[in-house]
């Protein structure tokens, strides 16, 4: 039935969109001119190059630091210089830990030593590297010794940690086993920490990516049995990048903390283990059957514990300053050289990265050498355009945090916008960012054809949309975090997009020495269809940014999706409340007692403090407000406009973004600026909207709460102040 109803989608959309009568950002003329050259662009993209480069980038491990990792980053190099850009690398000089001992071992009821090795697999050499591979770890981890019962957290989020507490079971003092995903890693050592626990053991359960999803490797894409996900669990959600250069770069003679007064480094130790190893320690643990929603696919009954299981965990490191090699591509703007289109993707990998992130790597240097080869036929984009290879991205995003701190001032006066990249593969494309961006990015995408369906990739996001039970309109996700775009919107307030194709390449090899070329090319993009899709979605992008008579910034969608945001948060004060005062019902009238287990002695529960009611106003003043300034700057008629007006409102446009930022930070981590978008302090790389308000109401901070809607009044106050500026520039 589904499949059906995509067709039918697909057939009444129509096979190829139809040629943009307008663009957003073009008048008539330049409108057809661009076309013109979104034709060209596209017509030089070649699945041969990324093919090839894959093969060369991902031929051995590289993680920062690495021989190859800087062989890498000097053929990136050599590569731009070849297609007309002024290439440099810049280096900086982070903490990097590299694990000296692990060690797990079951010490009661029975024993165990997990093996930590993950073993070669027929037919894929590259997992046949001996030494060369790196050893399974989370980065940034502490050194630790310690010894305890075991307690099983399933994902160990926050909810978990309140039905271990429905069960009366209390992990301090105990080392716990939790699973991957459910959140981002580090989230779970962070939690474990604050509630006590000595030290995290996180293991893939093969119900998530395991044999339970499909045939593991080599006979499929999922992961086998000894596969484990290596990872940062730095507390990136205080701040990324370098542990010990705090809001500076980490330059050479840069001044640095302490390590022991890093507070992104995790405050118990952290180590990975794949299914195989986590198999006898969870079939040792006793206590309470797990809730139904905590089973994983193991063939054992899950147990909370603790105990009888007792591990001890041995971690420790060699902790040195390494450098992190960034290139940075430079073609000078034709008309505006001081106006920054900036993309970039990394290039460093936990091992060999064929899949993260070399696919997106690949398919930025093809885009940049299509633009290459036009503007040495005379077709020089307006504006600069600065292409970026971070390093040091997987422990923390690391090189591009270190690179936008050192230049953050320059940054915030020219770049207009920045566009990232990172893993890709087969399926649907994926946008996220700022959503004044969102018009332009679906026009975009209702102009690159989707290489299996004929569509344009709009329609089939759409399609895929309506399918699941989403809205089918074309729209942005909002940005948490996960990859180089954080500093540029999260820090520095830069308008900002992420962009993949995905949904059709599921599989188990993240962060795990089977993401290699030859898993790549079977079960994540063969052909390189979707790799040259995601090079001519981002080069058009980058080329309308470029080209554009005014930039391409419409605030109207970005209202709609802030209100709605707001609308999230009021409805979500309204449950709180109900269910508050719906359990303080239940309490008087001794509803509780009456449905408690007779085999358990009862113990009446307490009535909780009523939810006050916050003032939301001043929020909603402001929007109302904005819906005007947006819908007077949306009706802007360029033709109409002279050239000094369109530079200084191109001018202001590249600004606007800053305007959604405060100085003064979020609450307890003043790193993250802007007040729209940020990572959740307990989600990690998923978002929290509207972070300041949100946050400190999910945590029933009520002062804290309403002093947030005031400032963040305050910030909606300056943005629209700024829109007004241009509608009078107008």
């Amino acid at each position: 039935m589904i499949q059906k109803i995509v067709i039918l989608f697909l057939l009444l959309s129509g096979h190829l969109a139809l040629a943009q009568e307008s663009i957003t950002g073009f008048t008539s003329e330049t409108t057809k001119q661009q076309q013109v050259l979104e034709k060209a662009f596209e017509a030089k993209l070649n699945t041969d190059n990324l093919d090839e480069w894959m093969q060369k980038m991902a031929a051995e491990p590289h993680w920062v630091g690495t021989d190859y990792g800087r062989e890498n980053a000097e053929w990136i190099q050599k590569k731009f210089k070849s297609w007309g850009y002024d290439a440099k690398i810049e280096t900086y000089h982070i903490l990097f830990p590299y694990p000296k001992i692990r060690l797990l071992k079951m010490t009661a009821p029975t024993t165990y030593t997990a093996t930590l090795t993950a073993v070669p697999v027929e037919g894929d050499p590259y997992t046949s590297q001996g030494d060369a591979l790196l050893p399974s770890y989370n980065a940034f981890s502490k050194d630790g010794d310690v010894e305890a019962e075991l307690v099983f957290v399933n994902y160990g989020i926050p909810r978990d940690y309140e039905e271990l507490e429905k069960l009366g079971i209390d992990v301090r003092g105990k080392i716990v086993i939790a699973k991957y995903q459910g959140s981002w890693r580090g989230i779970k050592p962070k939690l474990a920490a604050e509630k006590g626990a000595i030290g995290c053991i996180i293991y893939s359960d093969p119900q998530d990516d395991g044999y339970v999803r499909g045939d593991v490797y080599p006979e499929g894409a999922f992961k086998n049995k000894t596969g484990v996900q290596r990872g940062s669990v730095m507390d990136m959600p205080t701040y990324p990048g370098d542990v010990l250069t705090p809001g500076y770069g980490a330059t050479k003679n840069a001044k640095r903390l302490d390590r022991e007064e890093a507070p992104t480094i995790t405050k118990i130790p952290v180590l990975p283990i794949s299914y195989e190893d986590a198999l006898p320690l969870l079939e040792a643990l006793e206590g309470p059957v797990v809730p139904n929603a905590w089973k994983g696919g193991l063939p054992i009954t899950y147990h909370v514990g603790p105990g009888p299981a007792k591990v001890h965990l041995k971690l420790e490191f060699d902790w040195q300053l390494t450098p992190a090699h960034n290139v940075i591509a430079t073609m000078k703007g034709s008309e505006f050289p001081d106006q920054w289109v900036m993309r970039g993707n990394h290039h460093d990998a936990w091992v060999h990265g064929a899949n993260d992130p070399i696919s997106g790597m690949v398919a930025l240097m093809e885009e940049a050498r299509a633009i290459g080869e036009l503007a040495k036929k005379g077709n020089k984009p307006k504006r600069t355009l600065v292409y970026c290879a971070w390093d040091a991205e997987e422990p923390g995003l690391i090189g591009s945090t270190e690179w936008v701190e050192d230049h953050k001032k320059e940054l915030q006066q020219k770049v207009v916008a920045y566009i990232n990249t990172d893993g890709n593969g087969r399926g649907f494309l994926g946008a996220g960012g700022s959503h004044s961006l969102q018009k332009m990015v679906s026009e975009v995408a209702g102009a690159v054809t989707d290489p299996q369906k004929g569509v344009s990739i709009k329609e089939r996001r759409s399609a895929v949309n309506l399918v699941n039970g989403r809205k089918e309109d074309f729209e942005l996700y909002a940005l948490g975090s996960g990859s180089d775009y954080t500093p540029f919107i999260q820090h520095a307030g830069i308008a900002s997009l992420n962009l993949g194709f995905g949904g059709e390449n599921a599989g188990g090899e993240y962060h795990t020495i089977y993401d290699t070329y030859p898993h790549y090319i079977r079960f994540k993009d063969p052909g390189f269809q979707y790799g040259v899709a995601l090079a001519n979605t981002a080069g058009r992008i980058t080329l309308r940014l470029a080209n554009a008579d005014l930039l391409p910034f419409d605030f109207q969608p970005w209202h709609t999706t802030v209100s709605g945001y707001l609308n999230e948060i009021m409805k979500s004060c309204t449950e709180m409340r109900k269910k508050v005062e719906k359990h303080n019902k239940m309490v008087d009238k001794n509803v509780y007692e009456l449905v408690a287990d007779p085999k358990k002695p009862f113990v009446r529960p307490e009535k909780k403090e009523t939810i006050p009611y916050l003032d939301f106003t001043p929020l909603q003043n402001q929007l109302a407000a904005l819906r005007y300034s947006t819908e007077k700057w949306s009706a802007v008629d360029i033709s109409k406009l002279s050239a000094d007006k369109r530079m200084k409102l191109n001018q202001k446009l590249m600004l606007a973004e800053q305007a959604l930022t405060s100085e003064a930070g979020l609450p307890r981590r003043p790193w993250y600026k802007h007040q729209i978008y940020a990572p959740g302090f307990y989600t990690g790389y998923g978002v929290k909207t509207l972070p300041g308000v949100r946050e400190a109401i999910e945590q029933e901070n009520w002062k804290e709460a309403q002093e947030q809607i005031g400032l963040l009044a305050e910030t909606l106050k300056r943005f629209q102040a700024h829109i007004d500026e241009m509608n009078s520039i107008r």
